[in-house]
């Protein structure tokens, strides 16, 4: 993921997270339902999402992402995120680039706070 660097425009946050894409969509209504795609979260920050899954994805299109990257139980951010790269690693397993849709600034905290933990 190191050919991802050049173009990051936040600070990637290392986290464990699994989650597991059950639809896609883009904007002209094309939908792909029951991807059912498991998927590990790498890193996130406040303009991207890093994972990787043995699923393909296509590029292009949409899904809806519950983070839970905060310490307090019920906090969960709620976001779109569009797939815009993908790779293979060294073992052949997928690992793709999104970028969040529309995250409002109002929530910058959340990314503020995650930054300072990560460099204590």
């Amino acid at each position: 993921m190191d050919r991802f660097a050049e173009k990051r425009r936040a600070k990637r946050i290392p986290v464990e997270l699994k989650l597991e894409v059950s639809s896609l969509f883009r904007q002209d209504h094309e939908q792909v339902a029951n991807v059912n795609a498991p998927i590990e979260v790498l890193n996130v920050s406040r303009t991207g999402i890093g994972f990787k899954s043995e699923s393909v994805l296509p590029l292009g299109f949409y899904f809806n992402a519950t983070l839970h990257i905060m310490k307090e139980e019920n906090a969960n951010l709620y976001c779109v995120v569009k797939i815009i790269r993908e790779e293979k690693d060294k073992d052949g397993v997928n690992i793709y680039g999104c970028e969040i849709i529309g995250f409002p600034s109002i929530l910058n905290y959340v990314f503020d706070d995650l930054e300072a933990g990560c460099e204590e």
